[in-house]
């Protein structure tokens, strides 16, 4: 096996990344995808790779790269290849039964602050996330706010271990990781907010087949009634569950705003609205539980 340096390795890695792209988007983050493999394997920073880039791999390591790289040639997700995505900040353990954490989820997050900093929502509250996933939605608002309780809810049992692994990792005593089809765990409990990154894609979309997505949980996706069903059953319950005052917000897909809002508005929500995602695509919809 011929020796390679950091600085060798990455270049062939990239090379071999963009001539492998299916789409502008992965030719243009070959290069970062090539240093996030091998930082992985070498288990150091960014900048120790751009320090040492003279120093040869051992056999062993550009074995581990070399396979990791070949995964990521035949499109495996980079997340699951390295174990790890970061959302908000916070370094969350991923893996094929969930969901990838994705910057546009973010938007939510920053609507809550929003409603922190308004004091739409009390300075000590509670939260719940339904379809947690990795936790990431839940962990962030823990972060965000200490002296809250949060709650991450999913039905899928590795989820559920994925998320109280997160948790613990992080340290956050105010966020509890629990199972439960939707609110069927917390049947008895009211909070000052509700979030969901819920399954809202139609099973005959085409984007299904292409890119990460691929490999992604089917069950994490997809939902009947166009991608409508579980934002509907959402909205439906969540009033049983909220406090007077509390708001509920919801991830969906871009061409489904209009809808999420006038269910939130049919089933008596007051102050409904959207957020952008990062594209200008309304990406975040929610509203106000008002006080009867």
């Amino acid at each position: 096996m011929a020796a390679f340096s950091i600085d060798q390795w990455l270049q062939q890695a990239r090379q071999q990344l963009v001539a492998g792209a299916d789409d502008e988007h992965a030719a243009s983050s070959a290069a970062l995808d090539a240093r996030l493999i091998l930082a992985h394997v070498l288990q150091q920073s960014y900048t120790y790779l751009y320090t040492w880039g003279d120093r040869l791999l051992t056999a062993d390591q550009l074995q581990q790269a070399d396979g990791l790289l070949q995964q990521r040639l035949q499109g495996q997700p980079l997340a699951y290849i390295v174990g790890e995505r970061e959302f908000w900040s916070l370094p969350l353990q991923v893996s094929p039964a969930t969901l990838i954490p994705r910057a546009d989820t973010e938007t939510l997050i920053e609507w809550v602050l929003d409603l922190a900093a308004e004091q739409q929502i009390p300075a000590r509250g509670s939260a719940l996330d339904l379809g947690t996933g990795t936790g990431a939605i839940a962990l962030a608002i823990a972060t965000e706010f200490p002296d809250w309780q949060v709650t991450g809810a999913d039905f899928q049992p590795a989820a559920v271990t994925l998320a109280g692994t997160n948790q613990q990792r992080l340290g956050l005593n105010n966020a509890r990781i629990i199972r439960s089809d939707w609110y069927q765990a917390v049947a008895d409990e009211t909070f000052d907010l509700i979030v969901s990154n819920p399954p809202y894609i139609d099973g005959d979309d085409p984007h299904l087949h292409q890119g990460d997505v691929r490999f992604e949980p089917t069950s994490a996706l997809v939902a009947e009634d166009a991608g409508m069903a579980d934002l509907a059953h959402i909205i439906a319950q969540a009033p049983a569950h909220l406090n007077a005052g509390g708001w509920l917000l919801l991830e969906h897909g871009y061409q489904q705003a209009d809808a999420v809002c006038e269910l939130l508005t049919q089933r008596g929500f007051t102050q409904v609205g959207n957020r952008n995602d990062l594209g200008g695509n309304p990406r975040i919809s929610g509203g106000c539980w008002p006080a009867h």
